[in-house]
C-alpha cells in the first residue's frame, strides 16, 4: 500500500472517529414531528424526555466506541506520520494536530467515564428507557446533556482540525506524477 492510500485510509479513520465523537444533535433540538413545546418553565412531556434520553444513550454508545478505538487509531496515524517524515515530507502541522487530538481525547475520556454513573442510575427512567418520575427524568436528561457538552468542549474541535491538517498534507504531498483531480 503506498503512502497516498495509507494517508487516505488514515483520513477516513479519523473522519469516522470525529463524527462518532461529536454529538450530531443537542438534547434541545426540536423535531418537526414534535408536539408544541410547553411554555418556558414548564416540564417537558414524558415522550420528549424518553426521546431525549434515547438520543443521549446513542451518543454515549458512539462515544464509547470511539474512545475504545482511539488509541489504536492514533498509533496507526503516528506510524503514517513517521513514515512520511522519513520520506522527507514536512509533517509538523499534521503532528501538531495529532498531538492536540490525543491530548483532548485523554482529557475527554475521564468525562466520558464519569457520565457512566448517570447512565447506570438512570434516575426517573426504568431499564427500558420509559419515564417513571418526570422530575427526576428531566434532571437526568439535563445532567447527561451537560456531561456530553463537557466532552464536546474538551475535544475542542481537535478531530476536525486533524482532518483539515490531513487534507492540507495530502494536497501538498500527493503522489508524485498523479494527475490533479478533474472536476466537471
Amino acid at each position: 500500500m503506498n503512502l497516498y492510500r495509507r494517508t487516505t485510509l488514515f483520513a477516513l479513520i479519523v473522519a469516522v472517529l470525529a463524527l462518532v465523537a461529536l454529538p450530531a444533535t443537542t438534547v434541545n433540538a426540536a423535531n418537526a414531528s414534535d408536539p408544541p413545546q410547553p411554555p418556558l418553565g414548564g416540564q417537558p412531556s414524558d415522550e420528549r424526555l424518553e426521546r431525549a434520553w434515547a438520543r443521549q444513550l446513542k451518543i454515549y454508545e458512539r462515544l464509547g466506541k470511539a474512545f475504545d478505538r482511539a488509541d489504536a487509531l492514533t498509533e496507526k496515524a503516528q506510524a503514517l506520520i513517521d513514515r512520511a517524515a522519513e520520506a522527507g515530507k514536512d509533517v509538523s502541522a499534521l503532528q501538531a494536530a495529532l498531538d492536540a487530538f490525543e491530548a483532548a481525547s485523554k482529557e475527554a475520556h475521564p468525562l466520558y467515564e464519569s457520565a457512566k454513573g448517570l447512565l447506570n442510575s438512570h434516575k426517573g427512567f426504568d431499564a427500558a428507557g420509559q419515564v417513571t418520575d418526570s422530575a427526576q427524568a428531566a434532571e437526568t436528561v439535563r445532567a447527561m446533556h451537560e456531561q456530553l457538552a463537557e466532552i464536546k468542549a474538551a475535544m475542542a474541535g481537535t478531530g476536525r482540525a486533524l482532518l483539515e491538517a490531513l487534507k492540507a498534507f495530502r494536497e501538498a504531498n500527493g503522489p508524485a506524477g498523479a494527475p490533479a483531480p478533474q472536476f466537471p
